[in-house]
C-alpha cells in the first residue's frame, strides 16, 4: 500500500503526517490534485514556492508514475543559513 508523508508545516496544515492510500492515483500530478481537492488549506500550501516532492526518497520535478509500493513525501520550502 502506498504511503504519503507530509513534513513540517504541511502536516500541521493538513492535520496528519502519514497516510496510506488504496487505491493510489496513477501519477504524482493526480495524487496532488486529489490531496488539493480534499483540503483547500493544504492545496494552498502545496502550491507555495519551494515545496518539493520525494518519490521513494528521491527528489523529483514534474510528474512521475506511482506504484502501489510508492512512498511520496511532500517537503516544505527549506531555508538555510
Amino acid at each position: 500500500m502506498a504511503k504519503v508523508l507530509l513534513f513540517g508545516r504541511l502536516s500541521d496544515i493538513a492535520g496528519w503526517r502519514e497516510r496510506s492510500l488504496d487505491p493510489l492515483p496513477a501519477t504524482l500530478a493526480a495524487l496532488r490534485a486529489q490531496l488539493c481537492a480534499e483540503d483547500a488549506g493544504l492545496a494552498e500550501a502545496l502550491a507555495a514556492p519551494g515545496v518539493q516532492v520525494a518519490l521513494d526518497q528521491v527528489l523529483v520535478r514534474g510528474d512521475a508514475a506511482l506504484t502501489p509500493r510508492s512512498e511520496i513525501a511532500f517537503l516544505p520550502a527549506m531555508s538555510g543559513g
